[in-house]
């Protein structure tokens, strides 16, 4: 498609290669002027380049090696800024930096609990409890590294509620059978 059609917001736009019609939404960062945050500028004679990044101004400096950056390689920990190869190779002051690259699914454990406890059933007296605890708890949790909804968390207490209602039933059932003596 060509970038000379877009325009900020919402563009339409038809393939260049097939002739379909398309909708861009396109932001400030890639039409780059006044307002694009990431751009790095270039580079002029006599300037500082990124290390990376020969043609871009660089901007700083990496606080653990001196390396000169640019906007776009700049990775700031704090008041630190960093290169992106001592991030990578954790070096000096960036090897405590928390660099979170897994997270729980508490909202799959929580509904794969009472779900999975069904093939011994006996298991859901124990399951659907936890699943409500860990669901209840857990709602306010970050979900995932990507973007995730709730309907786990719902699913997992719906499921659980109806698992400990059966369990309430089925021993008061026991207990009044017991009573009348049958």
């Amino acid at each position: 498609m060509p970038l000379a059609s877009w325009r900020y917001g919402f563009s339409e736009s038809s393939c260049s290669l097939c002739g379909s019609a398309n909708t861009v939404l396109v932001f400030r960062a890639i039409l780059g002027g006044p307002g694009a945050p990431g751009r790095a500028a270039r580079a002029l004679d006599g300037e500082a380049a990124c290390y990376d990044h020969p043609n871009k101004r660089a901007d700083t400096a990496c606080g653990q090696c001196g390396r000169y950056l640019c906007r776009l390689c700049a990775v700031e920990f704090g008041t630190e800024i960093w290169c992106p190869s001592c991030v990578a190779a954790r070096a000096g002051p960036a090897r405590a930096a928390n660099l979170e690259t897994s997270r729980a699914l508490y909202d799959s454990i929580a509904l794969t609990a009472p779900l999975a406890s069904l093939l011994v059933w006996p298991l859901t007296a124990v399951a659907a409890p936890a699943a409500l605890v860990v669901a209840i708890a857990k709602w306010n949790s970050p979900l995932s590294l990507l973007r995730r909804t709730h309907w786990r968390f719902v699913a997992a207490i719906a499921i659980s509620l109806v698992e400990i209602g059966l369990w309430i039933w089925a021993v008061a059932y026991l207990v009044a059978r017991l009573r009348s003596g049958g």
